[in-house]
């Protein structure tokens, strides 16, 4: 869930490359995105507040290349070959939305 689907649009579709595939509303309150073979469902609530864990994972071709492309701001957990074989970190959206991100080692 988003608070604001104008914000949301911005970060996700903006700087993170999705494409909107489709929306629902008047004013929009649900979306899906793709980019690649990932899709996303934003749906808005108003007074949304972010919980401490992990809402979405992504699996990508090159984590550090992803990890590049956000704003410093955004990263939660830094980059690192974990022990389990995946390169990832995890990041927040404007909402505080968790997601991590990782990569097959």
């Amino acid at each position: 869930p988003v608070s604001d689907m104008g914000r949301a649009l911005e970060f996700y579709v903006g700087k993170l490359g999705f494409a909107k595939s489709f929306e629902n509303g008047d004013p929009v309150c649900f979306v899906i995105l793709k980019r690649d073979a990932a899709e996303i469902h934003l749906s808005l609530r108003q007074g949304h507040t972010a919980s401490s864990d992990n809402l979405l994972h992504l699996m990508v071709d090159d984590a550090a290349a992803f990890y590049a492309h956000l704003p410093e701001a955004s990263i939660v957990k830094g980059i690192r070959d974990a022990d389990y074989g995946v390169r990832d970190f995890v990041f927040a959206d404007p909402d505080g939305n968790r997601i991590d991100v990782a990569q097959k080692l």
